[in-house]
């Protein structure tokens, strides 16, 4: 079932701002919980990993009110990311169909700027994002296998 969430970028304080949201609305972590920058299975020409890093959050997600899904990850610097006011949250959406996933992010990023290209990722999703020509951040996880 399409769905869509909030996703925040934190430097290296993705878990403890996590801890507090869960803290305010209760519930529990969505999938499996927390998963982390360890958990990323080695893949060709991705450089090695800062050991400091190992431990930090790639994924959490905590079902906040009606239905809406906080998500986020930690972006350290040592990874070419530097978080700053406006390029922490994204709108994420998660169409039925990679079809449709492609309509919305081609729409989407036209006049934009393309930050990561639509592909299919490790955690099985058809993923990418973009910046629309107003500035706002899209993220698109597309876990479907139908066209």
């Amino acid at each position: 079932m399409s769905r869509v969430s909030t996703y925040l970028n934190f430097p290296r304080n993705t878990e403890e701002a996590f801890l507090f949201y869960k803290s305010v609305f209760g519930g529990e972590f969505g999938r499996g919980g927390i998963a982390r920058f360890s958990d990323i299975p080695p893949a060709e020409n991705m450089p090695p990993m800062a050991e400091e890093d190992l431990n930090l959050v790639v994924h959490i997600e905590l079902p906040i009110l009606g239905g809406h899904i906080l998500m986020g990850t930690d972006a350290p610097e040592s990874m070419g990311f530097k978080v700053n006011a406006g390029n922490n949250v994204y709108i994420n959406l998660q169409p039925d169909t990679r079809m449709e996933t492609k309509r919305l992010f081609n729409a989407l990023s036209k006049g934009g700027e393309i930050t990561m290209e639509l592909q299919d990722m490790f955690w099985g999703a058809y993923s990418g994002s973009c910046t629309d020509k107003f500035g706002i951040q899209w993220m698109f996880n597309c876990v479907a296998k139908s066209i």
